[in-house]
Formats: C-alpha cells, structure tokens, sequence
C-alpha cells in the first residue's frame, strides 16, 4: 500500500471517529503538522507510530494499511 492510500485511510478514519486532526494528535501524542504530514501522504508512519494513530481513532493498524 503506497503511503498516500495510508494516509487515506487514517483521514477516513478519523472523519467517521468524528475527530479533528488537533484531538486525533493529542490522543496519539503527537503535535497536529505531523498527523497532518501522515494524511497526506507526506510522511509515512513507522509501525509503532501507525499503533499510536490507530488506538487513537480506536480502530486497528491493519485497518489503516
């Protein structure tokens, strides 16, 4: 999966959580330019970050890949 279908699939995500990008950080303990870089497609998430994000919007990482 190519790092914009992630980033895809966390914006999806956290628009059916009912989430900001702001409070979807601040649940997985990252600042908002980042979550913003990984939806994008900017930046793609290591494992361990992709974990954070996915416990944050409640979903599991292989919903997000």
């Amino acid at each position: 999966m190519s790092t914009h279908d992630i980033g895809e699939a966390i914006r999806r995500a956290r628009e059916v959580a009912g989430l900001t990008q702001v409070v979807a950080a601040e649940r997985a303990g990252m600042q908002q330019p980042d979550w913003s870089d990984y939806e994008t497609g900017a930046q793609q998430p290591r494992i361990e970050t992709l974990r954070r994000i996915a416990a944050a919007l409640r979903v599991e990482p292989a919903d997000l890949i």
